[in-house]
């Protein structure tokens, strides 16, 4: 019997972790649903760091998955079985993606639910992809799942591209700016530096702090090697620690035009993920708990567990939502017409649509502002030098005459 890591949450808001045996990852969760606990992941128990690494594994078959999505989703809509629409797929997929759908088809041909299945392999399917197969069979609609499925994964890879495009100019310039002022320091001003003092003549305070700092770095060259050092240690205990991602979103969300742009990206996943599994047929109660799953940032998370809790107790969702300190209160709002309308999945569409939108102006007014700043700050640098360095220059020539 395979055995699963599952990540929980009782109703005082105190974390469960552990392992356990279980035929699949749905029925470990309804096992534990049972305890009284609120299932927040499940999945292949692979050490502590198997979210992690299922995480990068993800991003590096993003492609694969979604070309695997697609192909099912028109070889179903089309009237093709389950199975040979898997074969079909697997065919036309590369390896190792080709060789999961060939363990999945085999496992479906024996009579296994499709969602049970795939929930074994939660490293390289995400959990709302799971969530919405799950709804698709059990409306009896799977085709529709897919082509949803595929509509989504094309949606997020669209955002995704949209704001690394923006980031781009930005980091090349902070990488040129950096270089640059390395280049000054270390190889260009020690060459005035005997020029200058072989001289004789009196340096103004200005060069001669200068060239003191150019030889300090000089000498002390390694020091210059920490700050990326430190960077990667960061990084990665983000990465592969609960707590360090815990504080890197902590302090996203205090920042004052960073924190705006992560709550409207937050909200907008959210919300995009809730609409896709409502109207996928998923039950309020079960979307919530794929939602809570497939978001990446720890607060948010806690906030869908607590707002999970609170729809189970019998409060309306937007009641649960307006408590939040995550998300704007606009995504509330949008629940509550949605709610007494009857048209939630709807609502919830329109507001991913609309904190999505909200995301890319965010972006693109911080890259507006990041551009000039680190021009400007680049500009002084370099300028500060040069006047140094012809005051110097002026001093020598005004003694030689």
């Amino acid at each position: 019997m395979p055995s699963f890591a599952y990540h929980a949450v009782d109703a005082r808001g105190t974390r469960h972790t552990g392992h356990s045996d279980a035929p699949t990852a749905g029925a470990l969760a309804l096992v534990l649903e049972e305890r009284g606990l609120v299932v927040v992941d499940v999945g292949a128990a692979c050490g502590a760091e198997s979210s992690s690494a299922g995480a990068g594994y993800r991003r590096s078959h993003r492609t694969s998955l979604l070309e695997v999505t697609r192909a099912l989703a028109g070889l179903l809509s089309a009237g093709l079985p389950l199975s040979r629409a898997l074969t079909a797929a697997a065919s036309t997929s590369r390896s190792p993606m080709s060789e999961h759908l060939l363990t999945v088809r085999d496992r479906v041909a024996r009579g296994e639910p499709l969602a049970a299945v795939i929930a074994t392999l939660a490293d390289i399917f995400p959990p709302l992809y799971i969530g919405l197969v799950r709804a698709g069979e059990r409306s009896g609609d799977l085709a529709g799942a897919f082509t949803r499925l595929a509509a989504q994964l094309e949606r997020e890879d669209e955002l995704r591209s949209k704001l690394l495009s923006a980031a781009i100019y930005p980091v090349l310039l902070a990488v040129v700016g950096t270089t640059a002022v390395l280049v000054l320091l270390l190889f260009v001003l020690p060459r005035f530096a005997g020029v200058l003092e072989g001289s004789g003549a009196r340096l103004p305070r200005s060069t001669h702090a200068l060239l003191t700092a150019s030889a300090i770095a000089k000498h002390n060259w390694f020091v210059f090697l920490l700050p990326p050092i430190g960077l990667a240690a960061a990084a990665t205990w983000v990465q592969t620690s609960r707590e360090g991602a815990r504080t890197w979103a902590t302090t996203l969300f205090s920042l004052p035009m960073v924190g705006a742009l992560r709550r409207d990206q937050t909200a907008g996943q959210f919300a995009r993920m809730m609409s896709v599994l409502l109207m996928g047929g998923a039950p309020v109660l079960s979307a919530l708990d794929d939602a809570a799953a497939s978001i990446s940032d720890p607060l948010a998370q806690d906030d869908v567990v607590r707002v999970r809790a609170r729809v189970r107790e019998g409060v309306a969702l937007h009641f649960a939502l307006a408590d939040s300190t995550i998300f704007p209160p606009l995504l509330s709002q949008l629940a509550a017409l949605g709610e007494e309308t009857g048209k939630l999945a709807e609502f919830l569409r329109k507001a991913a649509e609309l904190f999505e939108q909200r995301t890319e102006r965010l972006t693109a007014r911080l890259v507006a502002l990041a551009e000039p700043a680190m021009i400007i700050i680049l500009g002084v640098i370099v300028g500060g030098v040069a006047l140094s360095l012809l005051q110097a220059i002026y001093g020598v020539n005004a003694g030689s005459f």
